[in-house]
């Protein structure tokens, strides 16, 4: 497939700039993959999309304070966009400067703090560390902005250090939310436990490389960007106790199945951890995943593509149209889409 089949037309307006005024407060598109048909919805009916037995799997990944402005030693500002934390000192960044920057340069922050350039990579990433030898992570508390993405056009606001945020959100990496989780607050997460639906985490730390593009007009010629992940030993038992009981697992957003789906790469789910760099695309096998609850994405996006190839290409592009001609608000902190494989697709 090539790109232009994933792509679509979307009103500047209707990317949301804001969260919605609470949680839950989003709207809700279905889409069943087997037949095709949608539905509109409000997010509030979520649960009645679940059974008892069912299993979520949330990414508990917390989005660091990762966009940092400064200036070189010789002056000119720097804006630093964190790609992934590497150890407690380095990190691999992206740079916005007038010129690039050299081997042994400074980038200042003021009262004394500054990262030391290390280094740059074929791919244009630069590598980091903090100037005294001190916690990259305090660094970032310190003077980190929320790295709100790319198409949200305003500068982070108080609201955003909340609302960027999941409320299970537990394990800091991520320079992006895992989005579908956002619109979950404490009391649905307490509904849904009593009404027998169980809860499981993953860990996947999303990369600032989710926003990049793909370029290439065939897709299978994308190289995706790499990302960690943790699948525990509690969660695949969890898991397999779930399908033993004829329940399904549900994947709470695109990062929820990228993790689970590395983790099963070799035909049967197993504790992971390290990085993937798995794309799925339509064709791709679905060995885990029985549902999936996600936001909208962008058009030409790796995530749209992982989207179609579970529930059909035309199914999730029509879909889409649809949501486009209805109004609703896209993105990261747009609304919310459910959807069930299409035939053939899940892997038993």
């Amino acid at each position: 497939m090539t790109l232009d089949d994933f792509l679509y037309d979307l009103p500047e307006a209707q990317v949301a700039q804001h969260p919605p005024q609470t949680r839950t407060a989003s709207r809700l598109l279905t889409l069943d993959g087997a037949t095709g048909e949608f539905a509109d919805r409000q997010f509030t009916d979520f649960p009645s999309l679940l059974k008892p037995g069912d299993c979520l799997v949330f990414n508990d990944t917390r989005v660091i304070p990762a966009r940092l402005f400064g200036q070189k030693d010789s002056g000119g500002q720097v804006e630093v966009m964190v790609e992934r934390l590497l150890d407690s000192q380095r990190a691999k960044v992206q740079v916005r400067a007038s010129k690039a920057l050299k081997l042994g340069r400074r980038i200042e922050f003021g009262d004394g703090l500054a990262l030391l350039v290390l280094g740059r990579d074929e791919a244009g990433f630069y590598e980091v560390a903090r100037a005294d030898g001190g916690a990259l992570a305090e660094l970032l508390q310190q003077i980190g902005h929320i790295p709100l993405p790319p198409y949200i056009t305003r500068a982070d606001e108080k609201i955003d250090a909340e609302r960027y945020q999941t409320v299970y959100a537990r394990q800091p990496g991520a320079v992006a939310a895992p989005t579908a989780g956002l619109h979950f607050d404490a009391a649905m997460l307490a509904g849904l436990r009593e009404a027998g639906i169980e809860q499981t985490f993953v860990t996947l730390h999303v990369g600032a490389g989710t926003f990049q593009p793909v370029r290439t007009e065939r897709i299978e010629d994308h190289r995706m960007h790499a990302e960690y992940l943790e699948v525990t030993p509690a969660t695949c038992e969890l898991i397999a106790r779930t399908r033993a009981a004829g329940g399904r697992v549900v994947a709470v957003g695109t990062t929820s199945v990228r993790a689970l789906e590395s983790a099963a790469a070799d035909g049967e789910l197993a504790p992971y951890h390290g990085d993937t760099r798995l794309f799925i695309t339509p064709g791709s096998p679905f060995r885990v995943v029985d549902a999936l609850l996600t936001n909208f994405h962008m058009p030409g996006s790796t995530l749209l593509m992982l989207v179609a190839a579970f529930a059909g290409h035309q199914p999730v592009m029509s879909a889409y149209r649809h949501a486009v001609t209805a109004g609703y608000r896209f993105f990261s902190y747009g609304d919310a889409m459910w959807l069930t494989p299409a035939p053939g697709v899940r892997e038993r």
